[in-house]
């Protein structure tokens, strides 16, 4: 017998558990704006970064309007207007979580600056880590509420409109990842290989005419562009575990007895656990408290470790009260455990005081060649353990509660998307931090303590990028499930011409999406060396420090870039369902999204690994190892990490969302896509 009368009452808990989110979120941003901004040089400059970021994003959001309007006609006349209704409503929320966490983000960096130089590390920790939480806790808690509100109206109804919402929040973190990377990545090159390797000034040098550029690329890709990603996964993963809860009624796993699975009570389950993981993180996030003198990493990892504890626990006692068994809580504690050891495996291969890193150092002694194929090959190493882990996930995520287990695998994996979120967003508010420091000139033990901050920032990121390709992987498989279910496709035969076909053209679309971002990198790129090579040529005072560069100019030169280079990747992961389902049938299409998620995930994780092991590298050398800061290997490691930037900021993390809003297209037109020869396709 399934308690219904729990599920009924519990369904208000995620918009309950979203509204206090967003509430301690504006706590936690009130409480930021509060801090001290420092000297009114810092404010300057602190000023030009919040100016740049807001204004970025701002344009980013009007050529987006347009895409959104377009996808809402087109799904209002194929589909149906509720979907088309929230299609819209996902990608303004998927909007707002964006600008919320951006505009504290670019408030907190200056007084995390401020907070290191009269309060030391403790403070600044503090500051930092909240800036990030704002962002997190306005990603989870927006994400849940657009969701709860949709369930508590239409109940089990939602289901068949819900994918709307999801693929609204997709649709946004796709362009906004990618023309946050393309912008980010174009100023980080461009100020490194001309400003530390030609010119021989420090990082975030005033002179440097690319620097406030590069700074405002830390919001608009980190922050803004990482944030998105999280959104479309934490909301997607819940739509799947929806919808399969609609389309499966009895669950006959491997492992234990066959268990019902109400539609009701199967939604509500996913919606509570997301719940619980959303306070969690609320808890987790205050719970983190710095020392002097110790490694920050260690109260980030604490809070974390406090968050999924919580989980895993409430997970059991949920599991029990709705389907009299501890199934769909295994499920959950294998995708969160996935999750947690996929950050840690990212870690060992990403940090600086593993060996992974220091090899890659030590091979700059020789040059920038040697320096990129040790780079690879860290990379390529790296896909190993996460690829046997997900794997694992998988088994006894299905073994236990089948495919609806796989879809809370994901669930479970992004509960605490709002803790994950700010671990990594803290990452450039304390970079901004320490380019501000150094172009307000403050002392070297500020900037001594904005580094150490940004080095576990740089680590923390890549455990981020690491978390968001496994959780991707997940709710890719959770979405390809329902899109399965959706069209009724069984099996998949390998020994079908049109199934080849398909998975062939599936994997080489993550090679062709990376071709895309990085040579719009490339081309971004050596716009900026020319401008700043310009500027250093032509007026002789900026070197002496007797006049003052023109930041605009750079600024510019990435915005434009980036919103023109975005549209064809983003169009792409649009498009190629929709001309494989229409031409080729459903079939096709679901070896097609099979090939996405299995290249794109280990082209992901190779690409982010490697970029952040070339910059911690690089990090490495200048902390006074192998010749320090303007040696030949720095040199070299300058060069490493300039390949990295838009292999770990760019291509490696847009892959996430290209794999998941191909499979939620899919999933979204598949009724139009079985109509057509009986699911067949044209060729069919």
């Amino acid at each position: 017998m399934q308690p219904v009368i729990y599920g009924t009452a519990l369904s208000f808990a995620a918009p309950v558990a979203a509204v206090i989110a967003l509430i301690v979120a504006y706590a936690l941003s009130v409480w930021i704006g509060r801090m001290d901004e420092g000297t009114e040089r810092m404010r300057e400059i602190s000023g030009y970064i919040r100016e740049g970021a807001m204004a970025f994003l701002r344009r980013e959001y009007k050529t987006m309007a347009v895409v959104i309007v377009i996808l809402f006609l087109v799904l209002g006349f194929g589909i149906n207007w509720p979907t088309a209704g929230l299609y819209v409503f996902g990608a303004l929320f998927s909007v707002l979580a964006g600008f919320f966490g951006m505009q504290v983000a670019t408030k907190g960096n200056v007084r995390t600056a401020s907070a290191a130089r009269s309060d030391g590390m403790n403070k600044a920790l503090k500051v930092a880590f909240r800036s990030g939480a704002v962002m997190g806790l306005c990603v989870s808690g927006l994400g849940l509420l657009g969701i709860g509100i949709i369930f508590v109206v239409m109940g089990v109804d939602s289901a068949l409109v819900i994918t709307g919402f999801s693929l609204g929040a997709s649709s946004m973190a796709l362009f906004g990842r990618v023309g946050g990377g393309i912008y980010t990545k174009a100023a980080d090159v461009g100020a490194d290989l001309v400003g530390k390797v030609e010119a021989g000034i420090p990082e975030d040098d005033p002179r440097n005419p690319a620097v406030i550029a590069d700074n405002v690329g830390d919001n608009v890709g980190d922050v803004a562009g990482m944030g998105s990603d999280l959104f479309e996964s934490y909301v997607g993963s819940i739509v799947s575990a929806i919808m399969l809860a609609v389309i499966i009624p009895v669950i006959t796993p491997a492992v234990g007895a066959q268990f019902d699975l109400p539609p009701f009570e199967g939604s509500v389950f996913a919606l509570v656990l997301a719940a619980i993981g959303l306070i969690a993180s609320v808890i987790g996030i205050l719970f983190v408290r710095g020392k002097e003198g110790s490694n920050p990493a260690n109260a980030l990892n604490a809070g974390t470790y406090l968050s999924s504890a919580i989980v895993i626990i409430c997970s059991l006692i949920m599991s029990r009260l709705f389907f009299a068994n501890f199934n769909c809580a295994v499920a959950v504690i294998a995708g969160l455990l996935v999750g947690v050891a996929i950050g840690k495996i990212t870690e060992v291969y990403t940090s600086g005081d593993y060996k992974s890193v220091k090899h890659i150092a030590e091979q700059c002694q020789t040059g920038p060649a040697t320096t990129i194929i040790s780079g690879f090959g860290v990379g390529m190493l790296s896909t190993v353990w996460p690829m046997i882990i997900i794997a694992v996930g998988i088994l006894v995520a299905n073994a236990f509660a089948g495919l609806y287990g796989i879809a809370l695998a994901a669930v479970g994996m992004l509960s605490t998307t709002g803790m994950v979120v700010a671990v990594d967003a803290y990452g450039p508010v304390s970079d901004n931090a320490g380019g501000i420091a150094e172009m307000s000139k403050l002392p070297k033990d500020v900037r001594a303590i904005t580094d150490k901050l940004d080095a576990v920032g740089n680590t923390t990121a890549a455990i981020g990028k690491g978390f968001a390709i496994g959780s991707a992987a997940l709710t890719a498989l959770a979405l390809f499930a329902s899109y399965s279910q959706v069209v009724e496709l069984k099996t998949i035969s390998l020994l079908s011409p049109l199934v080849i076909a398909g998975l062939f053209i599936g994997a080489m679309l993550p090679f062709l999406f990376s071709a895309l971002t990085m040579n719009s990198v490339g081309k971004a790129a050596y716009q900026m060396i020319e401008e700043v090579r310009r500027q250093f040529r032509e007026d002789s005072g900026i070197m002496d420090g007797t006049s003052k560069p023109d930041y605009a100019r750079c600024v510019d030169i990435s915005t434009k870039a980036a919103l023109k280079e975005m549209l064809a990747p983003g169009l792409l992961a649009i498009v190629a369902p929709l001309i494989v389902g229409i031409v080729m049938g459903t079939e096709a299409l679901g070896g097609m999204l099979a090939g996405a998620l299995a290249a794109g995930v280990l082209i992901a994780i190779m690409m982010a690994n490697a970029g952040g092991a070339w910059d911690n590298a690089k990090k490495h050398i200048e902390e006074g190892n192998y010749g320090g800061k303007g040696s030949e290997p720095h040199k070299a490691a300058v060069v490493g990490d300039t390949v990295g930037d838009p292999f770990k900021d760019t291509a490696g993390p847009s892959i996430n969302i290209l794999i998941k809003l191909m499979t939620i297209v899919a999933v979204v037109f598949a009724p139009i896509f079985v109509t057509i020869n009986s699911g067949g396709g044209i060729f069919g």
